[in-house]
C-alpha cells in the first residue's frame, strides 16, 4: 500500500493510518493542539505570577520594632501560603482538576470546562513556583540586602530592585521546566471535557478504533512543542547570562 493511495484505499499499517487520521482529521489535532498552548501559556504566566507573589510571602520577615497587627498579618499570611504550597503540591493534578470543577458546579457556578482547566494549571504551577522563588530568593547573599538596607531601601524596594532581579535569573531553568511539564500534563484536563490534544487523538482514535495510531500522532507533536521551546529558553537563558568572554578591570590594569 503506497501512501499515495490512502485516500481510495484503506490503510494497512501503523505508519499508514497514522498519515491517514493525520490527514483526515488535522483541524481536530490543530485546534486541540491551540487549545493545549493556549492552557499551558496564559495557566503557567499566570500561576508564576502567583507563585512570586507566595514565595515573596514565605520569605517575608518581621522585625522586633513591628506592631503586632503586622506580625500577626505576616503570620496568618504564611500559614495560609504554606497550607496551599502543601496541598497543591501532595495531590495529583488530575485530582484537582475533578474535585475544582466538579466541587464548584456543585455550588451553582456553571463553570466552563477550559476555565476549570486553566484555573487548575494556574493554581498547580503557583504551588510549586512558590518553593522554587523562596529558594531563589534564598541563594542571594544576605550582604546584599544589609547593604541596601545600610543605604536606606526599604525591605520592599530591597526585595524588588535588589533580589528579584537576581533570583528571577537562578529560577529560569526551574521556570522553563515547569512550562514543558505543564504543556504535557494538559493531558490530563480530558477527565473534565477540556477539549486539548489528549482528548481530540482519543476521539480520532475511537472512529476507527485505532487509538495506538492516533496516540502516537500526538506524541508526535508533543514531542516537537517540547523541543522547540526547550531550545528557546535554552537560547534565552544563554542571552539573559550575558558575555563570559570578558577581562577584569584589575586585570586589564596589570597589563598596562
Amino acid at each position: 500500500m503506497r501512501y499515495g493511495l490512502l485516500a481510495t484505499a484503506d490503510p494497512q499499517t501503523s505508519i499508514e493510518w497514522m498519515i491517514y487520521l493525520t490527514k483526515k482529521y488535522y483541524r481536530m489535532f490543530l485546534d486541540g493542539t491551540k487549545l493545549t498552548l493556549y492552557i499551558a501559556v496564559l495557566g503557567t504566566l499566570i500561576g508564576f505570577v502567583l507563585g512570586y507573589v507566595i514565595g515573596i510571602i514565605q520569605d517575608a520577615k518581621t522585625g522586633q520594632g513591628d506592631n503586632l497587627l503586622k506580625k500577626g498579618c505576616v503570620r496568618i499570611l504564611k500559614i495560609i501560603a504554606a497550607a496551599y504550597v502543601e496541598v497543591f503540591r501532595d495531590t495529583p493534578m488530575i485530582v484537582q482538576a475533578m474535585i475544582i470543577y466538579y466541587g464548584i458546579r456543585q455550588l451553582g457556578v456553571d463553570m466552563m470546562p477550559v476555565f476549570a482547566g486553566i484555573l487548575v494549571t494556574v493554581l498547580n504551577t503557583g504551588a510549586y513556583m512558590a518553593e522554587t522563588v523562596r529558594g531563589g530568593i534564598g541563594s542571594i547573599d544576605i550582604g546584599q540586602r544589609e547593604g541596601a538596607w545600610a543605604m536606606g531601601m526599604s525591605p520592599m524596594k530591597t526585595m524588588l530592585y535588589i533580589v528579584l532581579p537576581q533570583a528571577f535569573k537562578n529560577i529560569i531553568p526551574e521556570m522553563a521546566n515547569t512550562f514543558l511539564t505543564n504543556l504535557k500534563m494538559t493531558s490530563v484536563l480530558n477527565v473534565i471535557a477540556v477539549q486539548e490534544l489528549f482528548m481530540a487523538a482519543k476521539t480520532v482514535g475511537g472512529n476507527y478504533y485505532k487509538y495506538f495510531e492516533s496516540y502516537l500522532v500526538i506524541a508526535v507533536i508533543y514531542f516537537v512543542l517540547c523541543f522547540l521551546f526547550n531550545k528557546l529558553f535554552n537560547f534565552l537563558e544563554k542571552r539573559l547570562k550575558g558575555k563570559t568572554d570578558y577581562a577584569l578591570a584589575v586585570e586589564y590594569m596589570d597589563n598596562q
